[in-house]
């Protein structure tokens, strides 16, 4: 059995869901050019996953394995998925407006973000407790957070310096210190490792 520890850094650095299999980036790349903005999305995006692994495990494995339904748990995750989306839509809308138009279509994205589902299904296929299951979906959003944050502060200094050749600007410049960043975390593959 692993440990979780084990699991909650493996989750950030050497499996890190961004910079490792290179999932969500379409709000990696577009919500990490601000700092705030990338902090704010990145609360979002762990709050929505935790909690998303914390309500599927149980429907999964109490609801679905025993009644012989597996083949319908996709359906079943991302509309858990669109549910979670929906409360915390409603709670930025209340409560922090303003970080919620600069989101703008990409709040509502996360119900369809490849981050959030492919976590339920890293917990299927890796056969995780219950607390693997949390611990690891919360040290995915983390890894997450913590990429995004690194790129949108390592975006603002450029910035500051300028001068980035014309091609490289925009997304491709956020690909190639995404791929560099990635590199640095390969580093720490050695040190821990979850499958």
């Amino acid at each position: 059995m692993v440990h979780l520890l084990t699991i909650f850094l493996a989750a950030i650095f050497t499996h890190n869901i961004a910079l490792t299999y290179l999932l969500g980036m379409c709000p990696f790349i577009s919500l990490s050019r601000n700092i705030n903005t990338a902090t704010g999305m990145a609360f979002a995006v762990i709050f929505v996953i935790t909690l998303t692994a914390a309500i599927n495990w149980p429907i999964y494995h109490l609801i679905l394995v025993p009644t012989g339904s597996e083949i319908i748990y996709y359906i079943t995750f991302i509309i858990v998925i669109a549910a979670t989306v929906q409360l915390v839509e409603m709670i930025m809308e209340r409560f922090f407006p303003v970080l919620q138009s600069a989101f703008g279509i990409f709040l509502p994205l996360i119900t369809v973000n490849c981050t959030v589902l492919a976590i339920s299904l890293f917990m299927v296929l890796r056969d995780y407790t219950y607390f693997q299951t949390v611990v690891f979906a919360f040290g995915s959003a983390v890894g997450w957070m913590l990429a995004i944050v690194m790129i949108a502060a390592i975006n603002e200094k450029l910035k500051l310096i300028g001068d980035i050749p014309r091609g490289y600007r925009g997304a491709g410049i956020i690909m190639i210190m995404a791929g560099i960043i990635a590199l640095s975390f390969l580093g720490f593959a050695g040190m821990v490792k979850i499958q």
